[in-house]
């Protein structure tokens, strides 16, 4: 969570250098269309990026916990469950959301011309935005995956209450997804 604020902290003055270029350029109208498809590209890309570092995170953190709840299982003559890839796998399909996302925004650059000049920055933020939801998602359920993990190593009960738990976590994602193709496909 800390690494998503200080990025957030170092974007801020992007930001603000890119509002005053915009300003002083005129307005978004000015900006050239191939600039404008190179910014939803860009954002396009950040969409499955987010959501990948997110399920990298998730994934990582879930595994971790699932190879030490397997040595706890040999050390103690205990059959190592095999369900705990499922545990570690979970944060992944973020990643695939992110990616239905990207394949929408770079729809958006297709239909970039002059009746549609300025479009770029919706596409732009709902790319962005999108992506980092799902990539904090995608985190937060490899945390809580990796729980799950050691929970069922250790009682090896609850397994389909543990699965519910982690789908709770990635329907923030689905939402986000579900929003995100009905804003871009309205727009």
């Amino acid at each position: 969570m800390s690494l998503l604020l200080e990025t957030f902290a170092n974007l801020t003055p992007v930001l603000a250098q890119a509002a005053d270029a915009a300003q002083a350029a005129g307005n978004a109208a000015d900006l050239p269309f191939f600039d404008q498809k190179a910014l939803i590209y860009a954002a396009a890309f950040m969409s499955i990026g987010f959501a990948a570092i997110g399920s990298a995170y998730g994934c990582g953190s879930a595994s971790c916990a699932a190879m030490g709840a397997w040595k706890k299982c040999y050390a103690q003559n205990k059959p190592a469950p095999f369900q705990l890839l499922i545990f570690a796998g979970a944060p992944l399909s973020q990643t695939i959301y992110g990616m239905i996302v990207m394949f929408i925004v770079m729809g958006g650059a297709a239909n970039v011309g002059p009746e549609t000049a300025g479009n770029w920055i919706v596409y732009s933020l709902v790319g962005i935005l999108a992506g980092i939801a799902m990539g904090v998602s995608a985190l937060w359920q490899g945390i809580s995956a990796a729980a799950a993990a050691d929970a069922f190593a250790e009682t090896g009960k609850g397994f389909a209450n543990q699965l519910m738990a982690l789908g709770i976590v990635e329907t923030v994602a689905i939402f986000v997804l579900a929003f995100s193709i009905v804003l871009l496909n309205s727009f």
